[in-house]
This record gives structure tokens, sequence and C-alpha cells, in this order.
């Protein structure tokens, strides 16, 4: 198929994806979906019981670009690709999802402290008659980390919008001893499968 015109939707609200496609020279239009409880959201986040990390990442990338395709149509909107994509963080089988308060942030970090966990994104893209997705996984190691840094950096806002507990990106690239796979992967947005993803929809880049 061929994309109407270079632009895509991005339907996401992290302020990461947005630079890392900026980053790549893709112009993007956002198209938001509901996330706030008091106002209804759009697409559950919920892990269902029993459910395999990849699986459940991959579940929710899709889910949000299905919604997201429908939600364009709906409005009436120029239809062009949308790009959705969701991150997790998993280590023992258990996922990390974003943590509500100080003190489950701290716990995230003293369970990653000293060891090797996986980052999870999975990058959907939906269109007229395509709908594709790519799940990239990365192995991250953490250095130990002592209870004060921890309480540290859990006393910044940096923790509390990602899944894990901690932004590579920031403050805790302080933390990080080794890298497997892709850093824009960790970031919430892995460049170059999103770019294998666009062009399969049609979108020149």
């Amino acid at each position: 198929m061929k994309a109407l015109d270079k632009k895509v939707y991005l339907a996401s609200k992290s302020p990461r994806r947005r630079e890392l496609l900026r980053q790549v020279g893709i112009d993007f239009e956002l198209l938001m979906l509901r996330s706030d409880p008091a106002r209804g959201i759009d697409v559950p986040e919920d892990v269902l019981p029993g459910e395999d990390p990849h699986d459940y990442v991959a579940r929710v990338a899709s889910a949000k670009g299905a919604f997201a395709w429908k939600v364009l149509q709906q409005r009436r909107q120029q239809l062009r690709p949308v790009l959705t994509a969701d991150t997790t963080v998993t280590i023992d089988g258990i996922i990390l999802g974003k943590p509500a308060d100080a003190k489950e942030a701290e716990q995230m970090l003293a369970l990653l402290s000293g060891r090797t966990h996986q980052v999870l994104t999975s990058v959907a893209v939906h269109c007229t008659d395509f709908a594709q997705q790519i799940t990239q996984v990365s192995n991250v190691r953490f250095a130990k980390l002592s209870a004060g840094e921890i309480k540290a950096y859990c006393a910044t806002p940096e923790p509390y919008d990602k899944a894990g507990g901690y932004g590579i990106q920031g403050l805790a690239a302080l933390f990080v001893e080794q890298i497997e796979g892709s850093h824009s992967g960790i970031m919430g947005l892995p460049l170059f499968e999103t770019a294998q993803l666009l062009r399969r929809a049609g979108v020149p880049i």
C-alpha cells in the first residue's frame, strides 16, 4: 500500500517518543487517546492473569493502534498511518509498570539493583489495509545501588511516568553498566524497527 503523504499520526503521550521521531526527521501529528481514569481510559493496560511480558506488551501496543485507527476514522480526519507503542520492564517474569508512588519506585529500583532486566517495546502501525507490529527486547544491567542512591533518585520527578521506575535518558543513565539491544527502544521507541514498519506502510523515510 501507499501512504497518502509523508506525515504519520503518533498516538502517544510520551515526550520521549516525540523527541525520537524528530531526531530522525519523521513528520508526525499527535492523536491523543484518553488515559485518565477519572475521564475514562480508551485502552486498558492491566496485565491479564498469567500473561507473559512479551504477550502483554504486544497486546497493548496492538490494541492502542487498532483503537487509534478507529478514532481517526470516526473523527473523519485525513487518513494516514497511525503509530503506537508500549514499553514494559520485566525481571524474573515480573512486569514492572509505572510506579504509583515513591515507595513503589524504590521497590522497583531495589529489585533491578545489581542485576540484568529486560526492556520490551512493541511498536504497531495501522493504516487502511495495513496492520503490523514488531517487539524489540533489550537487556539492561544495573550497577549495585545503595539505599541512599535509590531514595535520592526517587525524590526527583523522573521515575513516575516510566515503566520500571527509571529513564535511561536522564539521571538513571548513571545506574547502567551495560546494554544489549536498542538505546532508543529502552527510551520507548526503537527507531530501527519503527522505520521498518513505516516503510512497509508506504511512508518514505
